[in-house]
């Protein structure tokens, strides 16, 4: 992904548009396995996914899927509702400020990518360990 400089911090429209383009340079195959995923951009989780996931600081959440995997999912089951993958702009801006090494683009990528190994049904040791053997 080309290099951007930030004179101020990205809006939400921004994070879209990065997220758009990320999941456009995504092999053709995993994006097709990706199906009709749903990509929203918030600037925080929300109070109740929070708390049930047990998190106390809202800066401690990048991304979040929602929905029924494909590995979970059955014919002969009820039509699932949509799956949706979260970003969260406030928290991705403050881990990128920790961590300069990374471009902005680079970790809105890497959480989308996580966010859709979940929506296929990969754990986050599965989805670690991928990135590792890609690294």
């Amino acid at each position: 992904m080309s290099e951007r400089t930030w004179g101020e911090a990205p809006s939400l429209e921004d994070f879209a548009e990065m997220a758009e383009r990320a999941f456009a340079l995504l092999p053709e195959g995993f994006r097709r396995m990706a199906g009709d995923v749903v990509f929203r951009i918030d600037d925080f989780p929300p109070d109740e996914i929070l708390d049930e996931m047990g998190i106390d600081d809202p800066f401690g959440l990048t991304g979040l899927y929602s929905g029924v995997s494909l590995a979970e999912r059955s014919v002969f089951g009820a039509a699932p509702e949509p799956s949706r993958v979260f970003l969260y702009r406030r928290p991705i801006l403050d881990e990128w400020a920790e961590n300069g090494a990374v471009s902005l683009e680079d970790l809105v990528t890497h959480v989308l990518v996580h966010e859709i190994g979940h929506h296929f049904g990969l754990s986050d040791g599965d989805i670690d360990a991928i990135e590792a053997a890609a690294g």
